[in-house]
């Protein structure tokens, strides 16, 4: 079956609130990261600062990048030659939290960051030091909200006492739910906004490794869930949502996104791309209608129990799954 891409369509891209201290954003965000490298060959800063173009004027106003992503920071470099901004990640002490995003201001050539928060919580620093750090960032006028990253539910709880916070990125998809029975109902008591990153399966869902062979740079050949009998069962899953996108008459990747901003307002997928017609492609998902019983047929299609692999990298320093602070 030949399936129509609905980015065909001229879609609005509507605004939301995230989180409940006033940062308005387009409710489909782009993550920056792609453009570096990490899973692919990276862009010239000429290519890169041509997608993000064409992603702003498409109506996205959120974009997602750290100081970690590129050689040499080179991905706030490029973001900032784009005169874009969005979330800058940092981690440590609060005298290297105050370093980071100073820097990060110099590299972005801008006078405040909208988002900022630690790309991954720094479990020998208590997150209350974090925190208050990041809120004299604020007092300074060079960052407007905090976010956390990757955030146990105790975590959440500790930092919001000291400092209202607007989001949690996290990692969250069709094979990727293990928020939804404590992260997500406590970052909604708090009126916290969800940052969902990887909507996509790391790409899986957009045929990544499904369809086409990784690149042999891609930071993905070292992912169980990418690699030998894991990936020949997930591609059965991949099969499986490919059969329900051509029921709704959208791309597979599409009806993945779809799924994702149909859990509700207060989540915000990042995905990211160094195409265009990629780019077009997801935000053609926002056009996708779904009623309660196409979520569940969606779900039942990628049972989370029949996904294979651990998510995250088969390292050490990866082995994290909610990162906590240690017990007082």
């Amino acid at each position: 079956m030949e399936v129509k891409l609905l980015h065909q369509i001229q879609i609005p891209l509507p605004l939301l609130k995230l989180g409940t201290q006033g940062l308005e954003i387009s409710k489909l965000g782009f993550g920056c990261a792609g453009l570096s490298g990490l899973y692919n060959t990276p862009l010239s800063h000429e290519a890169g600062c041509s997608v993000i173009k064409e992603a702003f004027d498409s109506g996205i106003n959120f974009f997602d990048t750290s100081d970690l992503y590129g050689h040499n920071h080179d991905n706030e470099i490029m973001v900032g030659k784009g005169d874009q901004y969005g979330h800058y990640g940092v981690r440590g002490t609060p005298e290297y939290v105050r370093q980071c995003c100073e820097a990060s201001l110099k590299r972005l050539d801008i006078d405040y960051i909208d988002l900022y928060y630690p790309h991954r919580i720094d479990i020998t620093v208590p997150i209350e030091d974090t925190i208050g750090e990041l809120k004299k960032l604020v007092e300074d006028g060079k960052i407007k909200y905090i976010g956390l990253s990757e955030a146990s539910v105790d975590t959440i709880r500790r930092a919001h006492a000291v400092h209202p916070i607007t989001a949690l990125q996290i990692e969250y998809s069709l094979w990727v739910r293990d928020i939804e029975e404590e992260i997500i109902p406590v970052c909604r008591e708090h009126g916290i906004g969800i940052v969902a990153y990887s909507p996509l399966g790391r790409g899986f869902f957009a045929g990544k490794a499904a369809l086409e062979s990784l690149p042999t740079e891609s930071v993905l050949n070292k992912f169980p869930r990418f690699n030998g009998e894991n990936l020949e069962k997930n591609k059965i899953l991949y099969n499986k949502l490919a059969k329900q996108a051509e029921k709704h008459a959208c791309a597979t990747p599409q009806l993945a996104l779809a799924w994702l901003l149909h859990q509700d307002d207060d989540i915000i997928p990042i995905p990211g791309t160094t195409k265009v017609r990629n780019l077009d492609t997801n935000i053609g998902s926002l056009a996708v209608k779904l009623s309660e019983d196409d979520l569940k047929e969606i779900c039942d299609a990628v049972p989370i129990d029949e996904v294979v692999g651990h998510r995250l990298i088969a390292l050490p320093q990866y082995a994290w799954k909610f990162a906590n602070t240690p017990p007082k």
